[in-house]
């Protein structure tokens, strides 16, 4: 009788603290969207993964298919907190989260389509668990070579604790309470809520399975949660700084309204030839002409100089177009076409023929021009018309990056021997320490056709 009436009592406690826990979540605004025994409140929309309930937990199985298979969320929702834990059985296939996104009925050839941001959970060596994808339109927003501090953050075959904070136009990631991503984007302000099972190809990896638990979300009385300095920030609202990038030491080189704090190179003001560089739309553009380098109103030039920097812009190429983003920039050579300078190359590989000069490849996109070569998949390479995001970051110990719309695609170290012997081999070998000045402005090139600028924006890096 004494087991029993102890039984009781430990039934009893436990039931009294799930219905204290329960309430208090209610309470502080939390809401459980699964409730550990159904599938209440959840749809499949597209896929042949199974997805069942078991121990408390939500459990996809992968299958063999050609389209990812997604349970979504029956209701859609704006500004949230969601939290959720999840475990993957294999590191052959990811998963993600699916926020604010959209069913289309008619994609993937009449086999539904869901699209939207989707927050990655990546088992894989490649480790981007917490950047953003838009799933099924855009690609990648936010991978994570853009903050590989929390790159390790996710544990295979362990629970990862998920965070994913939406509030207005800010989309914000952490993985084991590790800050990841950040991106600040306009497009969809509401829909569904998801959880991916992605497909795979072979035979040996379908029945894997994808384990989620501990899904819950608040919506009301939300407060953004602080994020550590240093992470950068995707902003897709042109020529405008979060609060967050301020403070980080972010300004902006182009206000998006007029030429403040740009010069012509060699010149004391901005060019003011019509049919050159001007202001529209937001854009520093440079207009299409018949002239080569340099040829028709000239290169600019930032009135400032800088040393050590992290370095952000967008660019949308014409077809054909020719145009560079040069660093180091002295102003100190006597030349004839465009000042001198290290160059983020600015090109149309598929039509511009200096695409084929150079030494393998090294005159191509995102390319140091004329020393080495942009190691770029084509999935990241957005198309003539697109705006695509080009990045430069010098640290105080010379050590140089260039990315392209999220992509590490080269690096190297200034003025060291390696760096000294491609210079000896390039067109620079005629001016004496090339690319080895301790400051230099910025340049935007000339070269003779249209391309835009936007959303220039720099860091200052201190040792």
């Amino acid at each position: 009788m004494k087991k029993y009436n102890c039984l009781v009592s430990i039934a009893f406690l436990a039931g009294s603290l799930f219905l204290t826990e329960a309430k208090a979540q209610k309470s502080s605004g939390w809401v459980n969207l699964f409730d550990g025994k159904t599938l209440n409140g959840w749809k499949q929309v597209t896929g042949k993964a199974g997805y069942t309930v078991e121990n408390g937990q939500i459990v996809g199985t992968s299958a063999v298919e050609s389209h990812n298979s997604f349970l979504v969320t029956e209701k859609e929702y704006g500004d949230f907190v969601l939290e959720l834990d999840v475990r993957l059985e294999s590191a052959a296939s990811n998963s993600g989260v699916q926020t604010r996104s959209h069913f289309d009925s008619k994609g993937n050839d009449g086999t539904g389509k869901v699209f939207g941001r989707q927050v990655e959970i990546d088992p894989s060596d490649r480790r981007w668990s917490g950047g953003i994808e838009d799933e099924a339109r855009r690609d990648w927003l936010y991978t994570m070579q853009l903050n590989p501090r929390a790159r390790p953050a996710f544990k295979q075959g362990d629970w990862n604790h998920i965070k994913i904070e939406c509030i207005g136009n800010e989309t914000k990631t952490w993985v084991n309470g590790i800050a990841a991503a950040y991106v600040v984007d306009t497009v969809d302000s509401k829909g569904f809520i998801g959880l991916q099972v992605h497909a795979v190809y072979k035979p040996e990896d379908a029945g894997k399975k994808f384990y989620f638990k501990n899904i819950r979300i608040k919506t009301t009385g939300l407060k953004p949660t602080p994020f550590p300095p240093g992470v950068y920030v995707v902003n897709y609202v042109s020529n405008q700084l979060t609060g967050y990038e301020k403070k980080d030491g972010w300004r902006l080189l182009f206000d998006g309204k007029t030429n403040a704090g740009w010069i012509g190179a060699n010149m004391t003001a901005f060019p003011a030839k019509p049919n050159g560089w001007v202001v529209r739309d937001g854009t520093m553009t440079i207009l299409g002409s018949a002239g080569g380098e340099a040829a028709n109103v000239g290169d600019i030039v930032t009135k400032e100089q800088f040393s050590a920097f992290d370095l952000s812009f967008e660019f949308k190429m014409s077809t054909g177009a020719n145009s560079g983003v040069k660093y180091f920039v002295t102003l100190n050579e006597d030349t004839k076409g465009s000042a001198i300078g290290l160059e983020y190359q600015v090109l149309d590989d598929k039509v511009h023929p200096d695409a084929k000069l150079g030494r393998n490849g090294d005159r191509t996109l995102a390319s140091l021009y004329d020393l080495i070569p942009a190691d770029k998949p084509e999935r990241f390479v957005r198309p003539i018309g697109a705006w695509n995001t080009g990045r430069i970051i010098v640290y105080p110990n010379n050590h140089v990056e260039h990315y392209l719309n999220g992509i590490k695609v080269l690096e190297y170290e200034r003025g060291s021997k390696e760096y000294r012997d491609l210079v000896a081999i390039s067109k620079y070998v005629i001016w004496k320490n090339f690319g080895e000045a301790k400051q230099g402005h910025i340049l935007l090139q000339d070269h003779g056709f249209e391309v835009n600028y936007r959303s220039i924006k720099i860091k200052q890096l201190n040792d």
